[in-house]
């Protein structure tokens, strides 16, 4: 029969405390004859006893959680480099220039951080960024790629992909948080984007952050239906925005940090 580590640290604690309470009388009566004092040394010994096994309790929770803590950041480590092999599929799937998702996901990191997010929702920000498109796994190729302007039924269908994206994303329990992105990075600060049109700081967070860095990215990049844009005209494309499709603050404030960014973006910050 196989005896589980729980049973055996408590099997142990009690052979332990046995012991202690079993030789540590014997020692007081043979010691101390006088009935009283022999009551005041009980008292200060089970003091001791419950400080002592007070502080090995804390030892050990300290080491379960420590354990625990490893754990977990070893299964989000491979959470996260499956991620990026399915990431790196869809960006070479809808010939993206680059590492277009991971170069989106650490400016928009990077923006979160100056913006005051941190914790949890920095690491929500940073799978959603990392799989804003993912709602474009259900759309044709046709669609995706294609080199000219969408017509009305395609441009149809390709609004479609951030409620799929965030449908997809909630299934998974570690992703419910990282919706956020995927379903309204294409929402616009007016109200006149998709596919809830939110207005201004009804858009969630996040959503605002990436859609900057987006933004900047889609103009500098070249795509297969337009060239890079020269990065004076990025600039001055975003501040034309600023306040209609963009979240004004925050265009501010990814302006003013542009060289930081976008060391980060080329992974050499």
């Amino acid at each position: 029969m196989t005896i589980s580590p729980q049973m055996r640290t408590a099997c142990a604690y009690v052979a332990l405390s046995a012991l202690w309470i079993w030789f540590s009388d014997l020692a007081l009566e043979a010691l101390v004859r006088d009935p009283r004092r022999l009551t005041w040394l009980q008292s200060i010994k089970g003091w001791v006893f419950v400080l002592g096994t007070g502080a090995l309790l804390y030892a050990m929770m300290g080491h379960t959680v420590r354990r625990l803590a490893a754990a977990n950041r070893m299964l989000l480590d491979g959470n996260e480099q499956t991620l990026r092999v399915l990431v790196e599929a869809m960006d070479a799937r809808h010939k993206e220039t680059g590492d277009h998702s991971e170069r989106v996901m650490r400016m928009a990191v990077g923006l979160a951080q100056l913006a005051g997010v941190e914790g949890r929702a920095l690491r929500d920000l940073k799978f959603g960024a990392l799989l804003h498109d993912i709602g474009k796994l259900a759309l044709p190729d046709a669609i995706l790629v294609k080199p000219g302007r969408l017509d009305e039924a395609e441009t149809a269908l390709m609004r479609t992909h951030p409620v799929i994206g965030r449908d997809m994303l909630r299934r998974v329990d570690f992703l419910c948080g990282a919706a956020d992105i995927p379903h309204s990075h294409h929402e616009r600060w007016d109200g006149t984007g998709y596919p809830q049109g939110l207005r201004g700081e009804a858009i969630p967070l996040a959503a605002r952050i990436f859609s900057v860095v987006d933004v900047w990215d889609a103009l500098s990049q070249p795509r297969v239906y337009k060239p890079a844009w020269p990065e004076p005209e990025v600039i001055a494309y975003l501040r034309g925005v600023a306040g209609t499709q963009l979240d004004p603050r925050l265009v501010e404030l990814f302006l003013a940090h542009l060289d930081e960014l976008k060391a980060l973006a080329s992974g050499t910050a």
